[in-house]
């Protein structure tokens, strides 16, 4: 018989990875919480009708990476392979409209059938952030700053850059759309499939397409710029000149798209050339037409989210866990005392171990294996005394303490 493995695209949290993972969810929550993020859940799976509206019926995430199945009621349910459509359908489902703006903060597990490689799995997980209902640049900048924040005290910001980018307002798309399928249309033969497949209903994805062939051919493609409107110029200034007061460095990236109308002016993303191909460790961007496609009223909109497994592998100082106390009996007679000791002193706030075993060799044997920062053994003689001898694992220095004391002392060593 075969030995059991993770399916592929999935992996183990063991102990190690777990702590960075947490890491990275806990300093985002705390600075997200400065900034006025209050935390949110949505859930794991969604009507797909949620994700087929948002992402579109023919987008690749739709067609060939979601994880759909039928309920026996019929009904058509998806694994979540993002987030914001969720939180942008709670938002009408619990008429929060009232409230706005919102800003939430979340995380993770979400579900995308693609190829497994480094920093992308089937099974991976993300933090992120929503603002809903502000329309101001003010907005975008704050959402930006926050990004950035985040990855500071993270230690990594010194890895990662800032690309911007405009998508201007609707009218500003469409013509800019026009434009784009007038040129590739000219080319056309020069695509590769996927995007030839694009340039029918998602032309704007072929600028970022990784392809070489499609890369020659976007280099000579039109630039978004020459199809602004004042109103999107502006929009764009004021949320460059935000990030220019905050001391914010980022890079114009002409290249830098989303593909689905909904989306509108600022779209950016924090990359890292420490991540190989997989680059973007925060994207984000406003997406203003997002909750009226979702049949909510109109409601503007910005958020990014970030792969906890990539900003994971970025990160280089994670706290280890805290040095725990060995409690140690010796003798049978020790045992309940030893048990009741343990279990008082983690209350204090201690991490305690109780070796299940062994005589005393042993057990300080396992309490060096696990780095414990101090011994606590109970015998005969300090059992009738209602004593406990302390040792210090790091001094080798030891002392003889009531029971009730070890706490108040091993406070000072710990």
């Amino acid at each position: 018989m075969s030995t059991l493995q993770p399916v592929r695209g999935t992996h183990d949290l063991l102990p190690e990875e777990m702590r960075r993972h947490r890491a990275v969810i806990e300093r985002a929550r705390g600075v997200a919480e400065r900034y006025g993020f209050e935390e949110i859940a949505t859930p794991i799976f969604e009507f797909t009708d949620v994700f087929k509206r948002t992402l579109g019926d023919t987008s690749d995430i739709v067609t060939k990476e979601m994880y759909s199945f039928s309920l026996k009621e019929g009904e058509e349910i998806t694994l979540r392979p993002e987030n914001t459509a969720g939180v942008a359908r709670a938002l009408i489902s619990n008429g929060l409209h009232q409230s706005l703006p919102l800003k939430y903060f979340y995380s993770g597990p979400m579900f995308r059938h693609e190829r497994p490689q480094k920093g992308r799995q089937r099974q991976f997980h993300q933090i992120g952030v929503e603002l809903l209902g502000a329309p101001q640049p003010q907005a975008d900048i704050e959402v930006i700053a926050l990004g950035r924040h985040i990855l500071q005290e993270l230690g990594i910001l010194q890895d990662t850059v800032l690309e911007l980018n405009t998508l201007g307002d609707l009218d500003s798309r469409k013509a800019y759309r026009a434009a784009l399928v007038s040129y590739f249309e000219t080319r056309q033969d020069e695509l590769s499939e996927d995007s030839r497949m694009r340039l029918t209903r998602n032309p704007l994805r072929i600028l970022d397409s990784k392809d070489e062939g499609d890369r020659r051919v976007v280099e000579d493609a039109p630039a978004f710029e020459a199809y602004l409107n004042e109103t999107s110029r502006d929009f764009f200034a004021q949320v460059c000149r935000g990030l220019d007061a905050l001391e914010i460095p980022y890079t114009l990236n002409s290249r830098l798209v989303r593909g689905l109308d909904y989306y509108s002016h600022t779209a950016f993303e924090f990359t890292s050339d420490r991540l190989g191909a997989q680059s973007a460790v925060v994207a984000g961007g406003r997406y203003d037409g997002l909750v009226e496609t979702m049949g909510g009223p109109s409601t503007p909109g910005i958020g990014w989210a970030a792969g906890i497994e990539r900003l994971a592998m970025l990160v280089r100082d994670v706290d280890s866990p805290p040095r725990p106390v060995a409690v140690i009996p010796v003798g049978d007679a020790s045992e309940a005392t030893a048990l009741k000791l343990t279990q008082d002193l983690r209350h204090q706030g201690f991490a305690v171990e109780l070796g299940y075993s062994g005589n005393l060799k042993k057990r300080m044997k396992r309490a060096n294996q696990m780095n414990a920062r101090a011994a606590v053994m109970i015998g005969e003689d300090e059992l009738k005394a209602g004593e406990a001898t302390l040792r210090d694992l790091d001094s080798g220095a030891q002392e003889t303490l009531a029971l009730d004391a070890i706490g108040t002392r091993l406070r000072e060593l710990v």
